[in-house]
């Protein structure tokens, strides 16, 4: 089964925690602080595996987590970092943020690596912490919280050549005929459900031709499974638009022409603006040749237009060594437009903490706030001094009496909960 969208989780690793630890020699008086900083965390890294064509692992296995770094420990011994993990993908994956829709990365290139989620740093030892004011601190750091997220995998085929068209028109059997690919074929509409690959040889140069389902009429707004067979067209360097130029499905075959182009106007413009070559397919049956000539009337020189059969292999070479000489002119195109209903972000500065008020709780939120929360180690005094001591710098302490914050109130950050105290 072909699967092109999948929803998986990724957890980057957390940071190991640093050591409080001082040197206990012989013949070493005061040996001072020694403990060592934690290691960091793995991180989640994606990566094009050309040898793969799917996405169906990511159907079994949903959920995806990277090493944690390991703890600090005396004798200022760091800990080790936790080991990376690598996910492969099929070139042409699309991975998107699932709750806000944002981009964060297109896998396209055999070598492109790209770090999804990042491992958290590793907390520091209490060596880190002496000063010629304190020289025996009793502070160290948790190790920061590696980072997470719902991913959307969407696989859009790299193929250099699309056929698109209605639903049996003749798209499986011309790519059955000029390469090694197998689809299934019957005389009636949406036998095709999945686009299948074929690589097309000719002499001593080859290129990829995909079988792309049949589109229909409001395709471009979901209908038919529109948005999930559009969406393998974008990648698609050439199109080949076949047509039943015999009117043996009781339509006709230029009103078939000009919905096919209105759905992929309507879905990307960029798409509509792609190189394309026309197939009047089915020329060995009756009314096809009065039909091609009204199509060739119509279209007059603004697409090529080659008369096939794909029952016979009539014509079908001279579409294949045109579509040759086209390819190596024309690149692999970006993405297209987004289909209405997707979801955009925009990037904005983000601030560095909010205050919400529920009762007689203030909760703080904020990316930096919550992870000083994680990271410090609120068993020492020290380590709970320096935790106020920040809040104190980012300028919440302030907030929180504009706000008018009295003795013994609330305050959330992080989950952990504390209790206001002038």
């Amino acid at each position: 089964m072909f699967y092109d969208q999948a929803k998986i989780y990724v957890k980057a690793g957390d940071g190991g925690a640093g050591a409080v630890a001082f040197r206990r020699e012989k013949y070493v008086p005061e040996g001072g602080p020694s403990g060592g900083d934690g290691g960091r965390g793995g991180n989640i890294i994606l990566a094009a595996d050309q040898n793969l064509r799917t996405l169906v692992d990511f159907r079994y296995k949903r959920h995806y987590k990277a090493e944690r770094g390991e703890h600090g420990q005396g004798k200022n011994m760091h800990g080790k970092g936790g080991e990376d993990l690598l996910l492969r993908l099929p070139p042409g994956t699309v991975v998107k943020d699932f709750a806000t829709g944002e981009l964060l990365a297109d896998v396209t290139q055999p070598t492109q690596k790209i770090a999804i989620a990042r491992g958290g740093r590793g907390g520091r030892g209490n060596a880190r912490f002496m000063s010629n004011v304190n020289k025996a601190p009793t502070l160290a750091e948790n190790g920061e919280p590696g980072e997470e997220r719902w991913l959307l995998l969407e696989l859009k085929l790299l193929a250099d050549v699309g056929l698109i068209g209605f639903p049996n028109v003749g798209k499986s059997t011309i790519i059955s005929q000029v390469s090694a690919a197998k689809p299934k074929i019957g005389d009636y509409p949406f036998t095709t459900l999945t686009p299948n690959l074929g690589v097309v040889k000719i002499d001593d140069e080859s290129f990829v031709m995909a079988d792309i389902p049949g589109l229909i009429e409001g395709a471009h707004t979901g209908a038919g499974l529109g948005h999930d067979f559009l969406r393998h067209t974008e990648r698609t360097r050439l199109l080949l638009h076949v047509l039943d130029i015999s009117g043996s499905e009781q339509r006709d075959p230029l009103q078939d022409f000009q919905i096919i182009q209105g759905e992929l106007k309507q879905y990307s413009r960029q798409l509509a603006a792609r190189p394309m070559l026309i197939l009047a397919n089915k020329m060995d049956l009756p009314q096809a040749a009065e039909n091609l000539q009204r199509l060739r009337e119509s279209l007059r020189d603004e697409f090529e237009i080659f008369p096939v059969s794909a029952a016979t292999g009539e014509g079908l070479e001279a579409v294949l060594y045109r579509a040759l000489k086209l390819l190596p002119d024309l690149e692999v195109p970006p993405l297209a437009d987004a289909p209405v209903g997707h979801r955009l972000t925009q990037a904005d500065a983000e601030k560095r903490f909010q205050i919400d008020k529920e009762g007689d709780t203030f909760i703080i939120r904020g990316r930096e706030a919550e992870r000083h929360v994680t990271m410090t180690y609120f068993d020492s005094d020290e380590g709970l001094y320096r935790f106020q001591t920040i809040l104190r710098v980012m300028g919440i302490d302030q907030a929180l009496r504009a706000q008018g914050i009295k003795e013994k109130d609330k305050v959330q950050i992080g989950g952990m909960e504390f209790e206001w105290q002038d």
